[in-house]
C-alpha cells in the first residue's frame, strides 16, 4: 500500500486523491498523535489538569478547494476534542510561526505549495512550528487507516468536543514578527512583490512596506482560481518586466504558499536560492551569526556556490534533496542558515522553515545596508552552468551499483576536473533517474550529460 505521505505532507487533486473524507480522518489522527497526551477513557485526546483542551492552528493558501479541506480539517480536529484557532489564508511559515508562539499543540496548513490550482494538500506541524519526522508521519498514517478500517474511538460529547474560532490577529502577529527580527529598515529601496496569487499576497507587500519600501505589486490578486498561474517563483517573466518597466532596485518571487523566494536585479536576471544563500551567508557572518562558519545546502546546489563558500571561509554541508533534510541536518548540527536553490531559505534563529517572506526582506535589507545593488552583491559566486536530463523508464534501484555506469561517471568527472561535476539522482515517485551535469562551459556539459543518458539507458534499461 503506497504511503499518504510525501516529502512535504499529503499531497493530490483536491476531491479526487485528497478528498474531505481524507482530510477529516488525518486531522482526527493527528490529533491523538500530536497531542502526546494519554489517551483517556474514551480513546481521545485527554485534556491537561487545568481542564484545558488541546489547541491547534489551521492554515490555508486561497485555492478554491482549501475552502472545503480547511472545514473538513476544522471538523475533525473539533471532533476529536481540539480547539481550533483558524488563520484563514496564511502562508504556511506564518502557520509554523503561530504554532510556536501561540504555544499551540499542533499546527495543520492546506496548500500544494508550487503545484497547480487543481492539487492541494496538507501538512502537519507538531508543537513549536517544526515538520514532522518520518516517525510521526507514519503513526499518524497508520492510525487514520485503523479508523478508517472501522477501528473504534469514542468520541468526546457535550463541554468535551472541540471550539472553533477565527483568529484574525494571526496576520498581524506573523506581519510584526517578520518586520521585528529585521537588521535595518529598508527606506529608500523600491521592490516588486509577486505573491503568486497565493498565501503571501496580503503579508509580503505588507511587511516590505512596514519596513520602509516602496512596494509594487503583481499576482497579488487571488481568485482561487489563478494561484501559480502564470506567476510566482516558477514563472518569474512577469516579475523581470516589472521590476525594469518600474526602475526598482530588485523584485522577489514567492510560491503559492510562500515557504520560498527567488530574486531579480534592477536588470531583471535572476538571483536563485543558491545565489540568495550566498549573499545571506556572507552578511551573517560580518554580523557574526553564522553558527560555526557554516551552511546547509542539498546536492544539487551549484558549484559555484560551494566555491564561492570556501573562498570566503565558510564550510558548506550538503545533504539529499528537499528542505526537511536541509532543516534535519540544521538541527543536528546546530547550524543556522540552509536552504535549496529552489528558493527555500531556513534562518533558523527566526523561523522553524523555510520562510519567503522573511527571505526575501533580509536580501532587501542586506541592499539597504550595503548601498550595493543586488547584482553586485550576488556576484559573490559565479553560477556554473547546469545541464539536467532525465531519463525515464530505466531500473533505477540500479543507479548506484551497475558497474558500467560507475565508470562512465568516474570518466566524467576526471574529465570535468575541479571546475565540473556530475550527479545521478532517482526519482522518488516515478521510474526515472536524473542526470545532472556541471561544468564551466554549458556545451560541454551537455555533450558529458548526453553522453551519460546513454549509459544510464543502456545500462539500467
Amino acid at each position: 500500500m503506497a504511503r499518504l505521505f510525501g516529502t512535504d505532507g499529503v499531497r493530490g487533486v483536491a476531491n479526487e486523491g485528497l478528498t474531505a473524507e481524507l482530510a477529516l480522518g488525518l486531522s482526527v489522527a493527528a490529533a491523538h498523535v500530536l497531542t502526546e497526551a494519554k489517551a483517556g477513557a474514551d480513546g481521545g485526546p485527554e485534556a491537561a489538569a487545568d481542564g484545558a483542551r488541546p489547541v491547534a492552528v489551521v492554515g490555508r493558501d486561497p485555492r478554491a478547494s482549501g475552502e472545503f479541506l480547511e472545514a473538513a480539517v476544522v471538523a475533525g480536529l473539533a471532533s476529536a476534542g481540539v480547539d481550533v484557532l483558524r488563520v484563514g489564508v496564511l502562508p504556511t511559515p506564518a502557520v509554523a510561526y503561530l504554532t510556536g508562539s501561540l504555544g499551540a499543540d499542533l499546527g495543520v496548513m492546506l496548500s500544494a505549495s508550487h503545484n497547480p490550482m487543481p492539487d492541494n494538500g496538507i501538512k502537519f506541524f507538531a508543537r513549536g512550528g517544526h515538520k514532522l519526522a518520518d516517525e510521526l508521519e507514519d503513526r499518524i498514517e497508520a492510525l487514520h487507516r485503523e479508523h478508517a478500517a472501522g477501528e473504534p474511538w469514542a468520541r468526546p460529547t457535550g463541554a468535551g468536543v472541540g471550539r472553533v474560532r477565527d483568529y484574525d490577529e494571526g496576520f498581524d502577529n506573523y506581519v510584526a514578527h517578520l518586520v521585528g527580527v529585521l537588521p535595518n529598515r529598508l527606506d529608500g529601496l523600491k521592490v516588486v512583490i509577486d505573491g503568486a496569487h497565493g498565501a503571501a499576497s496580503r503579508v509580503s507587500p505588507e511587511a516590505f512596506a512596514r519596513a520602509g519600501a516602496d512596494v509594487i505589486t503583481i499576482g497579488t490578486d487571488p481568485d482561487g482560481l489563478n494561484i501559480n498561474d502564470d506567476c510566482g517563483s516558477t514563472h518569474i517573466d512577469g516579475l523581470r518586466d516589472a521590476v525594469v518597466r518600474h526602475g526598482a532596485d530588485l523584485g522577489v518571487a514567492h510560491d503559492g504558499d510562500a515557504d520560498r523566494c527567488l530574486a531579480v536585479d534592477a536588470d531583471g536576471h535572476e538571483i536563485d536560492g543558491d545565489q540568495i544563500l550566498a549573499v545571506l551567508a556572507f552578511a551573517m557572518k560580518e554580523a557574526g551569526q553564522l553558527r560555526k562558519d557554516t551552511v546547509v545546502a542539498t546536492v544539487m546546489s551549484n558549484l559555484g556556490f560551494k566555491l564561492a563558500l570556501e573562498q570566503a571561509g565558510v564550510e558548506l554541508v550538503q545533504t539529499a534533496v528537499g528542505d526537511r533534510y536541509v532543516l534535519e541536518e540544521m538541527k543536528r548540527g546546530g547550524f543556522s542558515l540552509g536552504g535549496e536553490q529552489s528558493g527555500h531559505v531556513i534562518v533558523l534563529d527566526h523561523a522553524t522553515t523555510g520562510d519567503g517572506t522573511l527571505t526575501g526582506l533580509m536580501l532587501a535589507a542586506r541592499v539597504a545596508a550595503t548601498g550595493k545593488p543586488l547584482a553586485q552583491l550576488a556576484a559573490v559566486m559565479e553560477r556554473l552552468p547546469q545541464v539536467l536530463v532525465n531519463v525515464p523508464d530505466v531500473d533505477k534501484s540500479r543507479v548506484g551499483t551497475a558497474p558500467e555506469l560507475i565508470s562512465a561517471v568516474a570518466e566524467a568527472e576526471r574529465e570535468l576536473g575541479e571546475t565540473g561535476r556530475v550527479l545521478l539522482r532517482s526519482s522518488g515517485t516515478e521510474p526515472l533517474v536524473r542526470v545532472m551535469v556541471e561544468a564551466a562551459d554549458i556545451e560541454h556539459a551537455r555533450a558529458v550529460a548526453g553522453r551519460l543518458a546513454d549509459v544510464v539507458k543502456r545500462a539500467l534499461g
